[in-house]
């Protein structure tokens, strides 16, 4: 068969796959595009009623006649839990993949199993092993002698503890995380050439110079893409927090100590969205919560985007071949 015979046949398929592609790409765009109107039409009325103050307001009042929303309490807890999640569950899931990337394979077999089944736990197992169990090993501790020690110079150890509390919830989600970071880079260290390892080792570096010189140079962007994972989880995790945090609402909910109770947006979501009636402004308010958190997750995703290309320093379209 001639090459130009070849090339006949082949470009049916390469025009099908483009074609898939795109109808593939599209469709996403237009999922995400009809999420956000449609939760923009059902929380209308809340813009409408509370407009700019729906985003930096802090009453939360679902009384007929008196009904006030302000979201900025959830937003900030929502953005410190996963904040706290990630500064404590990142470092631990990359020496957590360091430290199997090396094992020998008796051992880092088993451990890899082990922590693609703790990735696959249900979040309300989560949460319920941490009410009941980890929830008093925190407080007794953790949480007590933090309070007693730094509590009257320190604002943020500076409520009582009670177990149900931010830095509960934000511990919790770092152990949720942990498994699927930890799991991602893995594989992305174990993807490293073996060359450019061995050449560090032969330069007299020892493992952890051979990491920082040989691999976290080559994996940054993949490592980059775990956390990002891990934090995509960490933002929209629901029940685990809704168990943990202790649930306030209004100004009592700003994040001013992490041993107080807080809340987050798809905890509050979750809490009252069953109660809100659609006569209200009760359930527009909680789907302009839900857009809310949807315009947040888009924007994570986009400045990752962005954290990534530039890391590569390749700009789209710059690779055809």
């Amino acid at each position: 068969m001639s090459k130009q015979t070849s090339l006949r046949y082949r470009l049916p398929s390469d025009k099908l796959f483009k074609i898939g592609a795109t109808v593939a790409g599209t469709y996403v765009l237009a999922v995400i595009v009809l999420m956000i109107f449609e939760l923009s039409s059902q929380s209308y009325p809340v813009w409408q009623r509370e407009g700019l103050s729906f985003l930096i307001g802090s009453d939360w009042n679902a009384v007929g006649g008196r009904e006030s929303f302000g979201a900025a309490p959830y937003i900030l807890g929502t953005l410190v839990t996963a904040g706290l999640a990630m500064a404590i569950g990142v470092p631990l899931s990359i020496g957590i993949a360091m430290f199997i990337s090396q094992s020998p394979k008796y051992l880092s077999g088993p451990l890899s199993i082990l922590i693609e089944l703790l990735a696959a736990v249900p979040s309300i197992i989560y949460g319920l092993w941490g009410i009941f169990v980890f929830r008093q090993i925190l407080l007794n501790w953790v949480e007590y002698p933090l309070y007693n020690i730094f509590g009257d110079n320190v604002w943020i150890f500076s409520s009582a503890p009670f177990g149900l509390d931010i830095f509960s919830a934000s511990v919790i989600l770092a152990i949720m995380i942990i498994p699927t970071i930890s799991a991602v880079s893995r594989e992305i260290m174990i993807a490293v050439p073996h060359q450019q390892k061995e050449a560090a080792y032969m330069l007299g570096a020892t493992k952890w110079e051979m990491f920082k010189l040989a691999v976290f140079p080559y994996a940054k962007t993949g490592l980059i893409g775990a956390a990002i994972l891990g934090l995509g989880r960490a933002v929209g995790e629901t029940m685990a927090v809704t168990m943990l945090i202790g649930n306030a609402t209004g100004p009592s909910a700003f994040p001013h100590s992490l041993f107080q109770p807080g809340q987050t947006m798809s905890s509050i979501i979750a809490n009252e969205f069953i109660e809100a009636s659609p006569a209200s402004l009760h359930l527009p308010a909680l789907i302009g919560v839900g857009l809310i958190l949807l315009l947040i997750a888009i924007c994570i995703n986009v400045v990752a985007h962005i954290l990534v290309s530039r890391m590569l320093k390749v700009k789209e379209g710059a690779v055809n071949a």
